[in-house]
């Protein structure tokens, strides 16, 4: 392969994931501030330093440890703020965030979470991932019932693109479902504008029943909800993953800049699973760089926060989850094969990848913590020795 060819395949996966991974939870992110008593200009203020901190930690963590470690926001701590956020104003808020920030901290230091994540076997952790992913990829189809020529080009150009131009299979998905979009006249850019962001403190106040109530359910929600299919991601693509390092990063900065606007950062999942595809790189060991050229992106997202809030908000979301689905086809096919490969884990790995499908919810807690602790213990009553 080229070198220039690469570049622009770890170029591109780093692309398609920062615009998914933007995208596909913004106006969460514009929900949380409203509800905290924020106004439009502090949602592009917070997706400011959120970008320029996702940017610079994904890629420091991903060049020093030469693995694709990218870092979100955390999307269901974001679902869960607005409704346990409710009651509560921004700068008690701001204390909550520090607090979850604390403990995911301390969880590095401690290396509790490593111990328990390295002792769950692989196709546990594959089958949770397949779990996690596959409703992307099913919403592909389900999104043909909104845009059916638009989709089903992009679905058609993607199997087109495997077997005649593999490389560049999924810039020929994005070129074509963008443009096509925008021909049909589903994309509407008349309201942009220019316009600079600009940080904005909020002094943090320590409320006991607002870190109670806002600072522990999200502690908890980003360590299983996306730090646990993080991990998953990693491992299931034969990697060894950072766990308390990580954890000690994204804590301790989060501490600091959460102030800022950076309630949660965590290591993503569905976006990373993107750079570390195939597609990515064919070279397993090089596949770092598309996490650095997503931690580029974030960074010149982050630079261009105010407008791209409006960009983004342009694009129809059928069209942005319908490329996640489709980016994420290969990455789904590899966990279900890797979760079944061995018979000893079979109905264990059908459980927790059945379980973490289901979306179930207990106790504020998403379905790929209970899939997890579902796999383990069909493991552990079926297993004879």
């Amino acid at each position: 392969m080229k070198v220039s060819d690469q570049l622009l395949n770890r170029i591109t996966a780093g692309l398609v994931a920062v615009i998914i991974g933007f995208s596909s939870s913004i106006a969460l992110i514009y929900q949380v501030v409203i509800t905290l008593g924020g106004t439009p200009d502090l949602v592009a203020s917070w997706i400011l330093m959120l970008g320029l901190v996702m940017g610079t930690t994904s890629i420091g963590l991903s060049y020093y440890y030469k693995v694709p470690v990218l870092i979100a926001w955390s999307t269901t701590g974001a679902a869960l703020l607005i409704s346990s956020a409710q009651g509560y104003n921004l700068n008690e808020a701001i204390g909550a965030f520090m607090l979850s920030a604390l403990l995911v901290f301390l969880s590095g230091v401690t290396g509790w979470f490593e111990k328990i994540m390295n002792r769950i076997p692989s196709e546990l952790a594959c089958a949770m991932l397949a779990g996690v992913l596959v409703t992307f990829g099913i919403d592909v189809f389900n999104f043909m019932n909104d845009m059916p020529l638009v989709i089903g080009l992009m679905v058609v150009m993607y199997f087109i693109g495997k077997r005649f131009f593999a490389r560049f299979a999924m810039l020929s998905v994005l070129i074509i479902g963008v443009l096509l979009a925008w021909q049909m006249g589903h994309i509407d850019t008349s309201a942009l504008h220019w316009k600079m962001s600009e940080f904005a403190y909020i002094e943090p106040v320590f409320h006991l029943q607002a870190c109670i109530s806002i600072g522990l359910p999200l502690y908890i929600v980003t360590m299983t909800s996306q730090n646990l299919p993080g991990i998953a991601v990693l491992k299931a693509h034969k990697y060894k993953a950072p766990i308390s390092a990580t954890l000690n990063v994204t804590g301790f900065v989060n501490i600091f800049t959460a102030p800022f606007g950076v309630y949660s950062i965590n290591l993503a999942a569905i976006t990373a699973a993107i750079c570390m595809s195939d597609e990515a790189d064919k070279n397993h060991d090089k596949r770092y760089w598309a996490s650095i050229a997503a931690g580029a992106f974030y960074i010149l997202m982050a630079l261009c926060a105010a407008t791209l809030v409006g960009l983004v908000a342009s694009l129809p979301q059928a069209l942005i989850l319908a490329l996640a689905g489709i980016a994420l086809f290969g990455t789904i096919a590899n966990s279900l094969q890797q979760a079944l490969s061995s018979t000893k884990y079979t109905e264990a790995a059908i459980v927790t990848f059945l379980v973490t499908a289901s979306n179930l919810t207990l106790l504020s807690v998403g379905s790929a913590f209970w899939g997890i602790i579902a796999g383990v213990l069909t493991l552990l009553i079926t297993q004879k020795d």
